[in-house]
């Protein structure tokens, strides 16, 4: 996909040996990963393994992202960018492709079988923002439409994101480990 929206800015604060508040890092897309199957860019901004999160040092937690879900009791902040998609093109499309891409074994979850290629499952809390676009969310049977300024709430279904709307979609994402319900 070709970039049609911003570059995504990214400030990270921190401290210097006195405790005075710095700037550790400022920079344009530090750790962008485009998924050409599918078409989005996804801009990794920053990471936590833990709770409470580590607040000290100058490392950039972000260049430690590996994937989409984060660790079991950590978090993960990215952007990403969704193109338009048609049905026709999403019908030709491996129907397991975003559950082999997040890691899961079968499908997208072990609970139901995907309803479009881009189904896939994490074990997170996440909160999810539209800040640009247009785009459906589908659950198992149901799909949802939203758009610039809705806000979605997910813990731990199976989605897809796909956006119709022909033009470009961007999605603010928090991801917070969490306990999977059903095991």
């Amino acid at each position: 996909m070709t970039d049609p929206l911003q570059p995504v800015r990214r400030v990270v604060t921190g401290h210097d040996p006195t405790g005075k508040a710095i700037v550790l890092y400022d920079s344009v897309d530090p750790y962008k990963i485009e998924r050409k199957e599918i078409g989005t860019v996804s801009r990794a901004l920053w990471m936590t393994e833990s709770s409470p999160a580590r607040m000290d040092g100058a490392a950039d937690r972000a260049a430690a992202i590996r994937g989409i879900a984060p660790p079991a009791t950590g978090t993960i902040f990215r952007i990403v960018d969704f193109p338009p998609i048609t049905d026709e093109e999403a019908a030709k499309l491996d129907p397991h492709l975003m559950a082999h891409q997040v890691g899961e074994e079968g499908g997208p979850s072990k609970y139901r079988p995907p309803s479009h290629p881009f189904m896939h499952r994490t074990c997170s809390v996440d909160y999810a923002i539209v800040l640009s676009g247009e785009i459906d969310m589908q659950l198992d049977d149901t799909s949802v439409h939203l758009k610039a300024g809705d806000v979605v709430v997910q813990q731990g279904t199976n989605h897809a994101w796909i956006n119709r709307s022909g033009a470009p979609c961007r999605i603010a994402f928090v991801l917070i480990g969490a306990q999977d319900p059903f095991a």
